[in-house]
C-alpha cells in the first residue's frame, strides 16, 4: 500500500509545514491532509539508553522471549481508553505517571516536551496545555505504547466522544481529536517501518457497522477511498486526526515497537487545545 499521490502527509519540518498551511491544525481537522510529520525532530541516538532505562526499571521487557508476562501491548502512562470508565482511579493514576515523568527523563532530552513543543508551533495563537478538569486535576501527559510480535490495530478510530462516548470528561467539549506519535524503536531492523495506513475516510455512524464487521477494506475499495501509509524512522513525530479510519499492521520479529503518544482536543472556536494520553 503506498501514499495516494492527491494525498500525502505534508513534511520534513515546521517552514515547509506553515509555507503549506496557514492553519495546519485545521487543515487536519478537515482531512485536507492525511498527517503532518516532523522528521528527526528527536535525537535518535537517546533512545537505546532510555529503552534501557525502561526495561531495567522493569516497565517493559526487552523482547518476546520467555516471559512470565506475555502482553503484546505494554502502557507506559496513563491511558484514559482503558481507565476512562473509573474517572477517580483514572485521575490518580495520572497522578502517578506524573510522578514518574517528573524522573524518567532524567539526563535526556525530554520527548514529552519535545512533542508539546511541536504542538504548540502548529497552534496558531491558541494554547496547548495538559487536559484537566474544572478541580484542576490532570490527565496523562503521554504514554510510551510497548508493541510486541503479533500485535495490530484493525481499521478504527480513536475518539472521546463518537467512540468511547465519555462525556462526563472535560475533553469532551472538543469537537476534533487528533494524535501525535513519536516513533521511539521500529519493530526490527529489515526496514518494515509502517506506523500506520490512514483511510481518507472520516468516521460517520454509516460507516460503524463496515468496521465492527470486519469488511472496511471492502467498502473502502468499492468506493476508491484514497490511502495513505506513514513510514517513521526512530526520532520521527507525526500528528493526524483519529476520526479518520485508521489501522497499524502487525509487528514482526522479536523487537517491540515502541512509540509515544498522545491524544490532542482541538476546536476552531476554542482557544485552547488539550493533550492527553
Amino acid at each position: 500500500m503506498s501514499t495516494s499521490a492527491n494525498w500525502q502527509p505534508v513534511e520534513p519540518n515546521l517552514q515547509t509545514i506553515l509555507n503549506n498551511f496557514n492553519d495546519p491544525l485545521h487543515a487536519l481537522s478537515q482531512a485536507e491532509v492525511p498527517a503532518i510529520i516532523f522528521r528527526q525532530i528527536y535525537n535518535p541516538d537517546q533512545f537505546p539508553d532510555l529503552i534501557d532505562r525502561l526495561i531495567n526499571v522493569g516497565l517493559m521487557r526487552q523482547s518476546n522471549g520467555n516471559h512470565l508476562d506475555q502482553r503484546t501491548r505494554i502502557d507506559i502512562g496513563t491511558s484514559l481508553g482503558n481507565r476512562g470508565n473509573d474517572k477517580e482511579s483514572f485521575l490518580q493514576h495520572a497522578a502517578v505517571t506524573h510522578f514518574l515523568f517528573n524522573f524518567l527523563f532524567d539526563g535526556f532530552a525530554n520527548p514529552v516536551d519535545v512533542i508539546y513543543s511541536a504542538l504548540s508551533d502548529l497552534a496558531v495563537e491558541k494554547q496547548v496545555e495538559i487536559a484537566s478538569e474544572p478541580d484542576g486535576q490532570l490527565y496523562g501527559p503521554a504514554i510510551f505504547r510497548v508493541h510486541y510480535e503479533s500485535h495490530a490495530y484493525k481499521p478504527h478510530i480513536d475518539h472521546v466522544t463518537l467512540r468511547e462516548k465519555r462525556t462526563n470528561y472535560a475533553v469532551h467539549r472538543f469537537n476534533h481529536q487528533f494524535a501525535g506519535v513519536l516513533c521511539v524503536q521500529n519493530a526490527d531492523g529489515t526496514g518494515k517501518s509502517t506506523q500506520a495506513i490512514l483511510h481518507r475516510c472520516l468516521w460517520t455512524p454509516e460507516i460503524q457497522p463496515h468496521i465492527t464487521d470486519g469488511t472496511f477494506h471492502d467498502y473502502a475499495a468499492e468506493n476508491q477511498i484514497e490511502r495513505c501509509q506513514i513510514d517513521l524512522e526512530p526520532g520521527d513525530l507525526y500528528f493526524f486526526n483519529t476520526r479518520c479510519i485508521h489501522e497499524v499492521p502487525a509487528v514482526e520479529g522479536d523487537v517491540p515497537r515502541i512509540v509515544l503518544a498522545v491524544f490532542i482536543g482541538y476546536s476552531e472556536d476554542d482557544d485552547k487545545i488539550y493533550v492527553w494520553s
